[in-house]
């Protein structure tokens, strides 16, 4: 039995971006998400303008007038979604968690999917493989996926994004659409993640806390990795030491950024602080001009 306050948020959570959907998005995720190919459907009479390529010469001379070929787009696509749900997603100093704010994207982008008569399927990972939900289209489905995103208790601690690729291309035998959610809380996931992107089309949206990229002038702080529980404490007083922190994670950063372009992976950075929608509506619209080119 669900409970009722699991119910209401998740109810909250659809009509949000069922909203978004309708009103903000509208287009951005079908012109941006194309389908396989085109498909015959039909065939019908020529008319002028169009393309004398498509005519069907064995339909013409058999009914002595000019047919055309009429062809549609093979629509259907599958989403997977790659969700972090390692203790670290589980951190947020402003409006809310950065796992919070990855399910609120991750919601809208299934609705979006949905809408769209395309299949959503969801993998939740840690430093395991936590739950994996075959990808589906029925509204129904969407609410479970929703579900877990928001409310799945996790088993793992840690962080292990090659694990989580590696079963990925166990599962998604057809080329799909990836959606890798973390806050990228760990190394050596190049190989995997070269070997998955042959296959499928991968977006990575990096979720982060502002207090993890800024450290306030506030005396000692003990900061806890929340995935390995090690402690240490900082003196933001101490100048260097602020210096040696952000260093590190402009370095990390810019790893990442250096990671995925190589890989021609799409990635995208949200922070917790910031609204979610510019940042997708960017992604949107600048993949659609380049796939329009």
């Amino acid at each position: 039995m669900i409970p009722k306050e699991v119910l209401k948020n998740v109810r909250r959570i659809e009509i949000t971006t069922k909203r978004l959907v309708n009103e903000v998005f509208s287009g951005e995720y079908k012109s941006t998400f194309k389908g396989r190919g085109m498909e015959f459907s039909e065939v019908r009479q020529y008319v002028v303008g169009d393309d004398i390529r498509s005519i069907d010469w064995n339909v013409t001379a058999r009914m002595n007038q000019p047919f055309v070929k009429k062809f549609v787009e093979e629509r259907e696509l599958s989403i997977i979604f790659l969700f972090d749900v390692s203790a670290s997603s589980f951190f947020g100093t402003r409006n809310k968690f950065k796992r919070e704010l990855a399910a609120e994207v991750a919601a809208l982008l299934t609705f979006s999917a949905i809408r769209n008569n395309d299949k959503v399927g969801l993998i939740i990972f840690s430093d395991r493989i936590e739950k994996f939900i075959p990808p589906k289209k029925t509204s129904v489905h969407a609410l479970h996926v929703i579900r877990d995103l928001l409310y799945y208790k996790p088993k793992g601690k840690g962080t292990d994004i090659a694990a989580a690729l590696k079963y990925l291309s166990k599962v998604a035998t057809k080329s799909s659409i990836i959606f890798l959610m973390s806050d990228f809380m760990d190394e050596n996931f190049r190989r995997p993640l070269s070997i998955a992107s042959r296959k499928h089309d991968i977006i990575a949206i990096n979720v982060s806390d502002p207090a993890e990229d800024i450290l306030s002038s506030i005396g000692l702080v003990e900061v806890e990795d929340l995935e390995t529980g090690r402690r240490k404490v900082i003196d933001t007083h101490d100048k260097s030491a602020v210096r040696e922190y952000n260093k590190v994670r402009t370095k990390q950063r810019n790893s990442l950024r250096d990671l995925f372009g190589a890989e021609d992976v799409d990635y995208i950075e949200m922070r917790t602080d910031v609204p979610y929608i510019n940042s997708l509506l960017g992604f949107f619209r600048k993949r659609g001009k380049r796939y329009r080119r």
